[in-house]
């Protein structure tokens, strides 16, 4: 048993605490960035197009993304690319984001009223001034809390990157629990880390949520 002090498990859980809000931040702005192109798919695409973005949403929404990490890890070395922990895991919850955003941002698209569009093609505007002058500003206020919600799943969701070896939050948790045998400590303090990274999030999307409501239109 290795003897660790309180403050040698926080230091060491700080470090893994900064590779889990990388590999959240990574998630998140790449899963935002090929969320946003299947949106502007699934809304302006014809019908093959729109079967094909909903095919690549339920497969997302519809296996565990453990079972999604496995398959990217394991998978992309079946097919001769050695890829590091670290890669995939970023690549898999990048698309896992993708697929739950376009789908948050597809609601709150939906929820513009429909004269809105019809208003905006009155203008002469072409799709994509429609959706970027008109109808994305609207939706963004409807679209605050969900996607920062949304953004803490993805944190919690690191988690499971674990399991596949990259040393994230969770893992160094693991690793400190092993070695000192004090696990209910060790995983306490996670706990709470998690906990100072989820909160905040939910605080200021509530806020923000508050104020875009009180602001005129």
């Amino acid at each position: 048993m290795v003897e660790f002090t309180l403050i040698d498990i926080l230091r060491n859980l700080g470090v893994g605490a900064r590779w889990t809000v990388a590999l959240s931040l990574v998630a998140f702005i790449g899963g935002g960035a090929v969320g946003m192109l299947l949106l502007t798919a699934r809304i302006g695409g014809g019908r093959m197009v729109r079967g094909l973005v909903s095919a690549y949403v339920n497969a997302f929404q519809g296996t565990p993304l453990l079972m999604q990490l496995f398959l990217t890890f394991f998978g992309l070395a079946l097919f001769g690319f050695k890829v590091s922990a670290w890669f995939a895991a970023a690549l898999c919850l990048t698309l896992y984001a993708s697929a739950y955003l376009v789908e948050i941002w597809r609601g709150c698209v939906e929820a513009v009223p429909k004269g809105q569009w019809e208003a905006a093609r009155s203008l002469g505007l072409s799709f994509t001034q429609q959706l970027r002058l008109i109808i994305l500003p609207q939706a963004v206020r409807i679209a605050i809390a969900p996607t920062v919600g949304f953004l803490v799943q993805v944190i919690k969701g690191t988690a499971l990157a674990s399991v596949i070896g990259f040393i994230e939050l969770t893992k160094t948790g693991s690793m400190i629990a092993n070695a000192t045998f004090k696990p209910f400590v060790v995983y306490g303090c996670v706990a709470l880390f998690y906990f100072a990274l989820c909160a905040p999030l939910s605080w200021w999307s509530k806020r923000l949520e508050r104020k875009l409501s009180a602001a005129p239109v």
